[in-house]
């Protein structure tokens, strides 16, 4: 079963060395269960002629085997566990980058406590990739940013509903505005996120929306890294309320008054789950509820509860 495992990961990774950092072992030693393997089954599995590791024609065949074997194997752990009462096995937490969203440290730690014999590895990434991440399997639970509450094909659990604003230093034209449009952006140079982030996504769409084209001058993935550049005048920052918050020393944060997709902050799983992810879940409404309890994640456009996160560096 550890040779199969191996060999799964260095088809998907196709790289020996991301594949061990993945598996937690040395590169020398998925070399040689992959060799071990391979002479078991009479047949070379990759191609390492190029810089990538390749599936050869005996390797694409044994793929999908080898996966159903691990995910055989898996079943008898949880089926044994649902029995006996305890849950094990590994499970995939995907969260933004940058992130510091403090009711998910929570919920992971009362997870853990409850379940000591599962494995919690962390992941992070841009939203867009995580939700990819979901769907493959890859990643049990991502909690993301997005501009829609529940991704096509997943299941989600809205946290935080929010309008964007624009932060500007208190010198800036826009700062005694009363009023701030879409349009009024697109007079100077803007400073967002990354294309696959969530808040970026919202962006994008609104200005699609009306047509507009603003120039984005400077992209970060992180919100205090916007506030900097907004404060020295390198353009205005286009932040989420609870984000543009953090920095009202130096910023004037404006509500854009004319766009009406929220941010959302929204955790994300596959309809088909085991019971690791059920009782994480049920611990996440629990930190995320700040102890009243958010609603079971049935509908897509339930109202999000109480979070008590600070702001998202990433939505």
């Amino acid at each position: 079963m550890r040779q199969l495992a191996y060999f799964v990961a260095v088809a998907e990774e196709q790289n020996f060395t991301r594949a061990a950092e993945r598996v937690h072992i040395s590169q020398s030693g998925v070399s040689a269960q992959i060799r071990q393997l391979e002479r078991e089954l009479g047949a070379e599995l990759f191609d390492r002629s190029a810089r990538t590791a390749t599936l050869t024609a005996a390797g694409a065949a044994a793929l999908a085997p080898a996966r159903a074997a691990l995910a055989a194997a898996a079943a008898v752990g949880q089926a044994v566990g649902d029995v006996a009462g305890v849950i094990r096995g590994r499970i995939t937490v995907g969260m933004v980058v940058g992130c510091t969203v403090t009711p998910l440290f929570d919920a992971l730690a009362a997870f853990h406590r409850a379940h000591p014999g599962v494995e919690i590895a962390l992941l992070e990434d841009n939203s867009d990739r995580l939700v990819q991440g979901v769907r493959a399997g890859a990643v049990d639970v991502a909690l993301i940013g997005t501009a829609t509450a529940a991704p096509a094909g997943l299941e989600a659990l809205t946290l935080v509903s929010e309008r964007l604003v624009v932060a500007v230093p208190p010198d800036h034209p826009l700062a005694h505005r009363r009023r701030v449009t879409l349009r009024d952006l697109t007079d100077h140079p803007v400073i967002c996120m990354p294309a696959g982030t969530g808040l970026r996504t919202v962006f994008d769409q609104a200005c699609a929306a009306q047509r507009l084209q603003p120039v984005i001058a400077l992209q970060a993935g992180a919100a205090d890294a916007m506030a900097d550049l907004a404060a020295r005048g390198l353009g205005v920052a286009v932040l989420s309320e609870s984000m543009a918050e953090s920095y009202r020393d130096r910023l004037n944060p404006r509500v854009i008054d004319d766009v009406d997709i929220p941010a959302l902050l929204c955790l994300v799983w596959r309809a088909a789950h085991g019971p690791a992810v059920r009782e994480l879940l049920a611990h996440a409404r629990r930190a995320f509820g700040g102890g009243r309890g958010l609603p079971e994640p049935a509908a897509a456009g339930d109202d999000p509860g109480d979070s008590r996160a600070s702001h998202p560096e990433e939505q």
